[in-house]
């Protein structure tokens, strides 16, 4: 099968490139405004130990996202979790 001399062949990653462009979605700028945070980045960003970071989340305290054998974390999540874990002050008695 021949291809004609006025079609180039177009290579793997244009395809790929042309089917992943963003979309008019309305939180896909938002979605690119942040990274995912391995669990070091996610301690750092907690200001807190890794091991910390690991043990809540096999206790699943936390939400993660797994990605293929990676674990990942949203920071609009881990803003969320802080938020969970904010205990209001009694008032005086």
């Amino acid at each position: 099968m021949e291809r004609s001399p006025s079609r180039p062949a177009r290579s793997f990653d244009t395809a790929i490139t042309r089917q992943s462009e963003p979309t008019n979605h309305p939180d896909w700028k938002d979605a690119m405004t942040h990274r995912l945070l391995d669990i070091d980045g996610a301690a750092e960003y907690l200001n807190v130990s890794p091991r910390f970071i690991r043990r809540i989340t096999a206790q699943r305290r936390i939400t993660y996202l797994k990605i293929g054998k990676f674990v990942r974390f949203d920071p609009v999540d881990l803003d969320d979790w802080i938020q969970q874990q904010r205990v209001d002050a009694r008032p005086p008695a």
